[in-house]
């Protein structure tokens, strides 16, 4: 598909969703370092405020490690999905696990790689391999493997990293939902992620009549796209409503 590098501004009728890593943060090698700026973090309640709280940010991340990062009084949806905090909620709650016998198999292959390391999600289980890129093949063939014994799973592959999650774990699914209802229901979509997993949400708020930007390379089902999350900033700032 061909995308449009200049996006429409940010209007007071959008609902807006926004993916962390890759999109308002650049990916580092270590998760936890990556942060927003003080500026940023306000820049992000300021548009909440303007969109009546019409704003969320959607993210593989566990709603617990997400709150931690972004303004807990916006919308705020964390492993794909799967939790959702209002604005205001905490999020202090014990995350539910994944079966116990599948951590223990995804561990037994990041101990097999070295240079791989497991984030545990909650649900959701990420084998990151950044910093060995080229073990990426052998990963997926025996996560893949592994998940046969697990029909409610399935993996999916990102930036260097490859998910173990629940099929219903799944942003596009999280966003059609908090569609349905206040402060969102009525108006026009719009989503802006980087990476595999957010062309599922892309894919619903175009079929739900809005639009989506893709954030650096790749093929993506977006209309528009912008190349890195330095340039996501700059336009949410010169079309700040």
């Amino acid at each position: 598909m061909h995308t449009k590098t200049t996006c429409p501004p940010i209007t007071g009728g959008i609902a807006l969703f926004l993916d962390f890593d890759g999109t308002l943060a650049p990916l580092q090698d270590d998760p936890g370092a990556v942060h927003l700026s003080p500026q940023q973090l306000k820049f992000i309640e300021a548009m909440s405020r303007k969109l009546s709280n019409a704003l969320a940010i959607v993210s593989g991340r566990d709603v617990r490690d997400l709150s931690k990062r972004v303004p807990a009084t916006v919308w705020r949806a964390g492993s794909h999905g799967l939790e959702i905090c209002a604005p205001g909620d905490t999020a202090d709650y014990e995350a539910k696990p994944a079966p116990p016998f599948l951590l223990k198999a995804i561990n037994s292959i990041v101990a097999a790689h070295p240079g791989t390391r497991l984030e545990q999600k909650g649900e959701v289980l990420a084998i990151h391999f950044r910093t060995v890129p080229d073990l990426e093949s052998a990963v997926v063939q025996q996560v893949d493997s592994i998940l046969k014994a697990y029909p409610s799973y399935k993996y999916q592959a990102g930036k260097y990293v490859l998910e173990a999650k629940p099929k219903r774990a799944n942003k596009g699914k999280a966003i059609e939902d908090m569609l349905s209802h206040a402060p969102f229901a009525g108006r026009t979509p719009v989503m802006v992620g980087d990476d595999t997993t957010d062309e599922d949400a892309m894919g619903v708020v175009e079929k739900l009549g809005g639009w989506s930007v893709k954030v650096g390379d790749g093929s993506s089902v977006a209309q528009y796209r912008l190349n890195a999350p330095e340039n996501v900033w700059h336009w949410l700032s010169e079309g700040a409503l």
